[in-house]
């Protein structure tokens, strides 16, 4: 809040002096510099700039239907097919595909099935996180190219495949970290590179939220609605439990990543983008299942160091179950630098002096959700927006899938290093534990036999 009048002058002057037409200008020619890709032209099959691009959604239980949204609210773009194992998903589904797009989708009950269909340009996959990486590399070899949601990997082997796959078959493949696509972080960006506060040094982020309890799982019958085969796909088989389906499977090391992943991994690639970090020197976790005692099996309180060279340090708290806000936010990144701080949110620039007086604040011109299950927002637009751009005409993305791999593999870490109860010293050229089995056994995992990835 801004607490005296010369500060509420301060801000009015500037907001006075950079209308929102010169920011957005400044910050879509601030995006395509500060992009972290390869060369856009290696994409394969790069269409014409005005040439339509046919979609289909793999997950529509949650972002699946946000990202139906999106889609629908870009130029030339149609909605082909729609796929879940949730049988219940595809008809109500339809509907919303009908509104936005004027005509019904194809629908599926099996991914591969929907790979085979020409007709489709791009997959938007929004399912559990045990499929984000296999049904990627599935998609680019199918000749698709792919919007994945975060996290990208299940574990680091498979951000590591991502980044082969990407090479190898000269597909677009972008991560859903939507923020990086907002106009105001990538103005906040472009500042923090000119020297606006000096050096940075320390990237806090965090995220709270008031998670309620998931109580105790217990064997049932398959739902005649469910294929729990297909539902389960790249992960080792066992007989269906009652508390996986929807959403609780984030708990669960088969099936999720914890919240590090589900949610940090936004404003801790937010800390790694404004700061240029790429692997740090050390990872050390603290925390537990604190809040409550049920089946989750990862942790509802949990702060991560990361060191880096340079006298560079990021750090992340997470607390599912306890949502009292930090800076005013339940979620969110401070870049702290010699000269001041910025703090960055899905809707705002806001940075203070060393005073810690308010001296610029910048919001979004619209808001996006920031602690739902779906966290839908214009910032879904303007990141596939970038997708389609990088498909129609080689635009640079703003969250390639080696930079998703490389936040994602830091999230890992992160947990590893809280399961191992230690710090995990690391190769700062690869990002892999130095001489650290124990460490290293985490690196993959275990797949149901013909369902392995491969690129």
């Amino acid at each position: 809040m801004i607490n005296n009048a010369a500060q509420h002058e301060n801000l009015l002057s500037m907001k006075k002096t950079q209308t929102r037409r010169a920011f957005l200008k400044k910050s879509a020619a601030a995006g395509l510099g500060l992009a972290f890709a390869t060369s856009a032209r290696s994409y394969a099959s790069i269409l014409g700039a005005n040439d339509r691009v046919n979609m289909a959604v793999i997950g529509l239980h949650g972002r699946g239907k946000a990202l139906i949204g999106a889609a629908s609210a870009c130029a030339n773009t149609g909605m082909v097919a729609i796929c879940d194992v949730d049988k219940r998903e595809l008809g109500k589904t339809n509907e919303l595909v009908t509104d936005r797009f004027g005509k019904k989708a194809v629908e599926y009950g099996d991914i591969r099935r929907l790979l085979e269909n020409k007709a489709v340009d791009a997959i938007l996959i929004a399912t559990p996180e045990h499929w984000h990486a296999p049904m990627t590399i599935m998609g680019v070899q199918a000749g698709k190219h792919v919007y994945v949601e975060k996290p990208c990997s299940h574990n680091p082997r498979e951000g590591e495949l991502l980044v082969e796959a990407r090479e190898k078959y000269g597909k677009v493949i972008q991560m859903g970290t939507q923020q990086r696509s907002a106009p105001t972080s990538i103005q906040a960006i472009r500042d923090i590179r000119d020297g606006l506060i000096g050096d940075v040094y320390y990237g806090k982020a965090w995220y709270a939220n008031n998670r309620r309890a998931i109580g105790n799982g217990k064997l049932a019958p398959v739902p005649d609605w469910l294929d729990w085969e297909l539902w389960q796909g790249p992960a080792p088989r066992e007989a269906y439990n009652d508390i996986y389906v929807h959403y609780n499977w984030h708990w669960f090391w088969k099936y999720g990543t914890g919240e590090i992943n589900n949610n940090g991994t936004h404003e801790i690639d937010i800390c790694r983008w404004a700061m240029g970090l790429k692997y740090p020197k050390s990872v050390s976790s603290s925390g537990g299942r604190f809040h409550f005692h049920d089946d989750w099996q990862f942790y509802d309180t949990q702060v991560v160091n990361y060191e880096f060279d340079g006298g560079k340090m990021i750090s992340w708290e997470g607390r599912s179950c306890n949502g009292h806000p930090i800076n005013g936010e339940g979620r969110g990144a401070t870049l702290h630098g010699t000269e001041g701080t910025i703090m960055l949110t899905r809707n705002a620039y806001t940075r203070f002096d060393l005073d810690n007086k308010l001296v610029q604040e910048i919001r979004e011109e619209a808001e996006s959700a920031t602690l739902n299950t779906v966290g839908a927002g214009n910032l879904d637009k303007f990141h596939m927006q970038n997708f389609l751009a990088a498909i129609r005409d080689g635009a640079p993305l703003h969250s390639p899938i080696d930079e998703g791999a490389n936040t994602n593999l830091l999230c890992h870490l992160g947990n590893y290093s809280q399961k191992l109860g230690r710090k995990i010293v690391l190769d700062t050229a690869t990002g892999r534990p130095l001489n650290d089995p124990e460490a290293m056994q985490f690196w993959s995992r275990e797949y149901a036999p013909g369902w392995e990835p491969k690129v």
